[in-house]
């Protein structure tokens, strides 16, 4: 029988050796993308509120492309497919009534690391600010909907957009006072300070990309707001140019998780 002695250079080479290898075994083998769990209890930056508003002022080439008012049947997974090929991480600002109709792929979206933020219910400004009770509702029961699709209890997005943005005209005052309440409930807000208007009219696919560049052109940090909607624009067919387009200009994409 031949006997191997090791010494310590070799076991700690063969240890770091089956360190590193079960640790791809277990990325790849496992479909999560390592989403942090969020909940009511989660302890959050109180500073979170500063970082979101001053977010856009900064220097660094980094872009967070955030999706609102899915998810749909139409373009989320087409966006999910891209995003996924592209190896890049959103954020999803999803309408808790549409979650519940489609909590698959607000799953997916979860499961593949995207970060599920909070945009309300209905996207119904009248019902939103009804009244304190219930603008708190749309929030907790868009939670509770998320919640329910991605098997967590309690969760909570700590993030919120206005629908139409806290820098629309429209509820102004009713805004403000939501601000309070929001805090009230641990969570922050923002706005965006690029997009491509695929909400606005119907565009060809060049001058949604037009729209874009002239909306980063000069900017240092990114929000970029797009729809997984497909309403007036079909977004996912622009999306993997405007992507690369971000890339070549030095851009760093990110989601809001690396804020948490």
């Amino acid at each position: 029988m031949k006997v191997i002695i090791l010494n310590k250079k070799m076991l700690f080479t063969i240890c770091l050796f089956c360190l590193v290898f079960s640790s791809l075994f277990f990325y790849f083998s496992n479909p999560f993308s390592f989403a942090i769990e969020l909940t009511t209890n989660s302890v959050i930056d109180e500073t979170l509120q500063e970082k979101l508003s001053s977010l856009t002022k900064k220097e660094e080439k980094i872009a967070y492309l955030t999706f609102d008012d899915g998810p749909t049947i139409k373009a989320t997974g087409k966006i999910l497919d891209i995003l996924k090929e592209e190896d890049v991480k959103a954020t999803f600002f999803v309408i808790g009534k549409h979650v519940k109709e489609h909590p698959e792929l607000a799953k997916r979206a979860y499961e593949e690391g995207h970060y599920l933020a909070n945009h309300g219910y209905n996207h119904n400004n009248k019902k939103l600010y009804k009244s304190a009770d219930s603008f708190t509702s749309e929030i907790k029961d868009t939670d509770k909907e998320i919640g329910k699709a991605i098997g967590i209890e309690n969760y909570c997005s700590h993030v919120f957009r206005f629908p139409n943005g806290y820098m629309s005209s429209h509820y102004k005052a009713k805004k403000k006072e939501a601000t309070k309440l929001l805090s009230e409930m641990n969570y922050s807000y923002i706005d965006w300070n690029c997009l491509n208007n695929d909400s606005v009219k119907k565009c060809s696919n060049s001058q949604l990309l037009k729209n874009l560049k002239k909306s980063a052109k000069n900017k240092g940090t990114l929000v970029i707001l797009m729809h997984d909607t497909s309403d007036v624009n079909d977004t996912p067919s622009i999306l993997k140019d405007s992507i690369h387009y971000l890339k070549e200009e030095g851009y760093e994409f990110k989601n809001f998780y690396d804020l948490l």
